[in-house]
């Protein structure tokens, strides 16, 4: 093995938490190493968008390397691929199983149904919903807790809070270039400093939002008693999300055109992604080091000595060099299933048996995201089009009703409105999604989408149109398509949790995520009171309810509601939280409040995985303003070392 190479700070991953860590500390001339298991920055995003244009699945992964379908469309064996990589494609009916197409080992009881990126930048398929939690979500146990027996859902730190985390919230609000409204966004408790103001005015309301605040200005309590609120519910606001989307042009970047395809990539750079701020690291020095993953951390004494990695240059491996990392302080910044993934694969010998920072042993463990529970529906032909495919994916929400004293006894939910119609609730099959889909069916006399059928043709047999009444049916229907989407707080549960295999490996040799993963009964209490609300939206928009679950749906279960047995499931938000939580009582977690290790005084562990709960807002925000906390932290250690 060569010499290690020297630095200030290691860090693990170039993530948003890595590339804030990075950039901060390149600021004040620390000198920064940064190890990406995927390929490096691009000089521009052509590739990118070249890749997503011909792909024939538009998912969420189709744009970055590595591949995950040959030139047959079929899926590569993960076994093959150096930096594997969950997909949407391996997450189906037949195949969630199995770890010849998926890459994480999924043992069940239910699939995690979430992906995620290892490339430069890590999750660049993000939407951009950067949401402030509100203060109940950091004081679920002392809120919500108290007299309830079991109640599993603990409390942040005693350093972090609502009022504590707003000056960091405002710095990363800054770094990502945040466009939102303070006076819209003060509600449930969320406050800001006196004066302050989002980097960006709001991202415009689309028609949708708009209808569907109008259809939730006049309601009554018998209507909405069963969210449990402290008060009767009489309205419902629909707010403008706040994004990481410029509204304006920002820091070079120009402002949004409205494109549909934020998931998974904006073709403008309208959207923040982390290789904006990983740029500006490498430009004041920073060094990333790509196609570099990290397979053990090295310990001695308690405190961390080196990282040791494996370098590779094609997508299948195998590995052209081993290297290591030496540095008076090192950052672990992958995700909440790779960073627990590293610690357990650091095992030293024997010295470190359990794996690395897991004297508690609860790395790995606490497993989340936010169950996404989706419905979509049609507007009546009376109704005012809305008009989807419009602007970005996401401009408005419901976040009112995600606090309360309900919270004792169900899972809270937020509610996204979507501006993309049907688009990837009806997809699948040979025939793809929205609204080539419905149009295929119209074409052909199918009904793949449920809409070609009598009552909307007036024919007995589905209709098969071409010429003007083709595009006069395409009008009249899709321009009045929509959904909405609730995505569902998760209690953290230890058996939910990331071990490594024992059977399946990478490309390069190293044990592949092994995952166990489940939802509780108030996580499902939860969507029901998302169906419940589902259903109390479609009715004051007299829109007709066209959601259904797939056969042989894993994340499929069966609940009683009103008297009637209801089909439920839920897909994966992308927001992998919870796997090497934080507090105060070693004990009881694994990094403290600034993310710092317990066990090694010179590691940090950054990122959603430090999470103990998740409430219901994206986590993005909250671990870039965590990462701003801990560069603070770093530079101290630095300082106090001399």
């Amino acid at each position: 093995m060569a010499d290690c190479i020297k630095c200030d700070v290691a860090i693990v991953g170039s993530g948003f938490a890595g590339a804030m860590i990075a950039n901060e500390l390149s600021q004040k001339g620390i000198s920064v190493v940064v190890l990406e298991a995927g390929a490096g920055i691009t000089p521009n995003i052509n590739d990118y968008m070249k890749r997503f244009y011909k792909a024939d699945a538009k998912v969420p992964e189709s744009p970055y390397p590595p591949e995950f379908v040959d030139s047959k469309g079929d899926v590569i064996e993960p076994a093959k691929v150096a930096a594997g990589r969950p997909t949407v494609l391996t997450l189906g009916a037949s195949n969630w199983k199995d770890p010849k197409q998926a890459y994480l080992v999924q043992k069940g009881p239910r699939p995690f149904a979430s992906t995620y990126e290892r490339v430069a930048g890590g999750t660049s398929h993000w939407l951009g919903t950067s949401l402030r939690f509100v203060p109940n979500d950091f004081r679920m146990k002392a809120s919500y807790g108290k007299n309830q027996p079991g109640f599993s859902l603990p409390d942040w730190p005693t350093a972090i809070s609502s009022e504590t985390m707003s000056p960091y919230y405002a710095r990363a609000e800054s770094e990502l270039g945040v466009s939102a409204d303070v006076k819209e966004q003060s509600f449930l408790g969320i406050s800001f400093s006196k004066g302050y103001n989002y980097p960006m005015p709001r991202i415009p309301p689309s028609l949708l939002d708009q209808r569907i605040g109008d259809a939730l200005t006049l309601l009554n309590d018998d209507e909405t008693k069963f969210l449990g609120m402290d008060k009767p519910v009489t309205q419902v606001a629909v707010r403008s999300l706040p994004a990481a989307r410029n509204s304006r042009p920002y820091r070079n970047r120009r402002a949004c055109a409205g494109n549909t395809n934020c998931i998974p990539i904006c073709p403008i750079q309208a959207k923040y992604d982390p290789t904006i701020t990983l740029n500006e690291a490498t430009n004041r020095g920073a060094q990333l080091i790509d196609h570099a993953v990290a397979r053990e951390i090295v310990i001695d004494n308690d405190r961390v000595s080196q990282i040791n990695f494996i370098r590779y240059k094609d997508e299948a491996g195998p590995k052209t060099a081993d290297g290591c990392l030496k540095a008076r302080i090192y950052v672990i910044a992958g995700n909440a299933i790779e960073t627990p993934r590293l610690l357990l694969m650091s095992k030293n010998q024997g010295r470190t048996a359990k794996g690395v920072a897991n004297s508690s042993d609860l790395v790995g463990r606490n497993l989340m995201d936010h169950p996404y529970y989706v419905a979509w529906g049609l507007l009546p032909m009376t109704a005012r089009p809305v008009f989807p495919y419009r602007g970005p994916l996401i401009t408005s929400g419901i976040g009112d009703l995600c606090d309360g004293p309900f919270r004792a006894k169900r899972a809270a939910f937020r509610i996204d409105i979507g501006n993309e119609g049907w688009n990837y609730v009806i997809a699948g099959g040979a025939f793809g999604a929205d609204p080539h889909l419905t149009t295929i069916d119209f074409v052909n006399g199918m009904n793949s989408s449920g809409l070609n059928k009598q009552e909307f043709s007036q024919v007995k047999d589905n209709s098969a149109l071409l010429g003007a009444g083709l595009a006069q049916k395409l009008n009249d229907l899709v321009s009045r398509q929509f959904r909405i989407g609730f995505l569902v707080e998760q209690t953290p549960d230890p058996n939910n949790r990331v071990t490594l295999s024992s059977t399946f490996t990478d490309a390069l040799g190293l044990p592949r995520p092994e995952i166990s993963y489940d939802i509780s009964d108030y996580t499902k209490q939860g969507i029901v009171a998302s169906f419940r609300t589902k259903n109390l939206i479609f009715r004051k928009m007299a829109a007709q309810d066209f959601t259904e679950r797939a056969e042989g749906d894993p994340t499929g279960f069966d609940e009683v509601i009103d008297g009637q047995t209801v089909k439920l499931n839920y897909g994966g938000a992308g927001h992998i939280m919870g796997t090497y939580r934080m507090g105060d009582n070693p004990k009881t977690s694994v990094v403290d409040s600034f993310q710092r290790s317990h066990d090694h005084n010179n590691l940090y562990l950054v990122g959603s995985g430090t999470f103990p709960t998740g409430g219901t807002a994206n986590p993005t925000l909250t671990l870039s303003a965590l990462a701003m906390r801990t560069a603070d932290s770093i530079v101290s250690d630095l300082k106090s070392q001399g």
